[in-house]
């Protein structure tokens, strides 16, 4: 059985036991989170597609950790010009490991 969920405008597609990093989050880690954006639902054969979400369905997931990505560089530079600029962002992420999947 697996999933495809929405959370912060962006996609996963989850099972249970995975871990995934998802956008950072304001839990706590040990914290039980739910998920409710549930995008499409697979239980071996049986296919739910939501419009635009499943009704009554959910996941629950255990905040694991927050960290931050590997740095990002960003460069800019105007040939000719002598104009050059350098800056790093590193993008803050909450691992989540999922617990259940399931739909009443």
């Amino acid at each position: 059985m697996y999933a495809i969920i929405e959370t912060a405008g962006k996609q996963y597609k989850v099972e249970e036991g995975s871990v995934v990093n998802i956008e950072k989050t304001n839990n706590k880690p040990g914290d039980i989170i739910e998920l409710n954006n549930i995008l499409l639902l697979v239980n071996g054969e049986k296919v739910e597609i939501g419009r635009p979400y499943i009704d009554k369905g959910t996941i629950l997931a255990e905040v694991k950790r927050h960290f931050k990505a590997k740095k990002i560089i960003v460069f800019k530079k105007r040939r000719r010009k002598g104009y050059k600029k350098t800056q790093g962002h590193r993008h803050q992420y909450t691992a989540v490991k999922i617990k259940e999947i399931k739909k009443v």
